[in-house]
């Protein structure tokens, strides 16, 4: 099979297009022949050597795939309502920058109606992720305030959206006054440009005084003194990346007399039994929203993953590129020739 592979730690165009066997489905998986490939920023600290992928894994880069199912472990498809020859998106710990891809059963979900195979690329690595942090562990209710830090990025647009279908409010920060309308047009409520107001001061001003119910972090340093102060009572704030730095100071005085949580997680990880879990929670509660549209994917970008793109040695490269230039709004995704 075609795939892309890291030819050794560093820029895009490390990204090289190669030729690997096809992988093989064991007990409980499915083989899934890949039509399109979602990007996200994982892939990108994996490709400059900062995130490897957990034991066991495969090492090409690529965490969430939409395509057909080849073949697989009959007894586990049946089990999940599946069967050779359905289109599903599945998310995967490994592996997604490829034709075929092995994917856990339980982590495979069939593909909303209405939507194509890049639209159902672009779902399950955000989708999993922000209903994990947001709902499981943040705990956000109808009628509760939610701050999204980086309303603009993947996890960002699919935040606004679910956080709006399930009835709470929805405060997002973004880098410039274009992304701010990009989150409004999207439902938030309020946008804050981050670079020309104190988010902290914002959201107390929005709230009168009572600050967010919950704040869905991804930069962590500094700002998370800002954050606890603008917490309201029992706030509740989840780290999900780091990109501000891993180490912060906040006045644990507030955490105390506002008895705030300060949780994270990660989810690459996670065994397949804790991932198939929130993949039955997006069908039963998320896929009737998309497939009613009330919420929908935002894809910015594709790029044909092994054709050279802008100088580039392939479409993975110059996605890669584009997604660290910050420009982008929603998510990005690579497409492979179906057979």
């Amino acid at each position: 099979m075609n795939c892309i592979e890291i030819s050794a730690p560093g820029a895009p165009e490390v990204l090289v297009p190669a030729q690997r066997p096809r992988p093989v489905a064991g007990a409980g998986e499915a083989l899934i022949r890949v039509h399109a490939s979602g990007v996200n920023r994982p892939d990108v600290l994996q490709r400059m050597g900062h995130y490897p992928p957990p034991l066991g894994a495969s090492d090409l880069p690529g965490l969430e795939v939409a395509g057909v199912i080849e073949a697989g472990d009959a007894a586990a498809l049946q089990a999940a309502g599946l069967q050779v020859g359905d289109r599903v998106c599945a998310l995967v710990a490994g592996g997604g920058y490829a034709e075929y891809c092995v994917a856990p059963v339980p982590q495979c979900l069939p593909v909303p109606k209405g939507l194509g195979d890049v639209e159902a690329a672009s779902l399950p690595e955000t989708y999993f992720t922000v209903w994990s942090n947001v709902f499981d562990r943040g705990r956000l209710q109808a009628g509760e305030t939610l701050l999204i830090q980086g309303g603009t990025s993947g996890i960002g647009v699919t935040a606004i959206q679910l956080a709006k279908a399930a009835g709470a409010t929805v405060i997002a920060t973004a880098g410039s006054d274009e992304k701010c309308a990009a989150c409004l047009s999207l439902g938030a409520d309020h946008a804050i440009n981050y670079k020309s107001a104190d988010f902290a001061a914002e959201v107390l001003r929005l709230t009168g005084g009572r600050g967010a119910n919950v704040i869905l972090d991804m930069v962590a340093g500094d700002y998370v003194a800002r954050e606890v102060a603008c917490l309201a009572e029992e706030g509740r704030l989840v780290v999900i990346a780091v990109q501000g730095g891993v180490k912060a100071q906040f006045d644990a005085g507030l955490v105390l007399r506002r008895r705030l949580t300060i949780t994270g997680s990660t989810l690459r990880v996670r065994p397949v039994a804790f991932k198939g879990a929130i993949a039955q929670a997006l069908r039963q509660r998320v896929w009737p929203w998309l497939e009613q549209g009330r919420v929908k994917p935002i894809v910015h970008a594709q790029f044909a993953a092994l054709e050279p793109a802008a100088g580039l040695p392939s479409g993975a490269a110059r996605a890669h590129a584009l997604m660290q230039g910050g420009q982008h709004v929603g998510k990005i995704v690579l497409t492979w020739k179906a057979e």
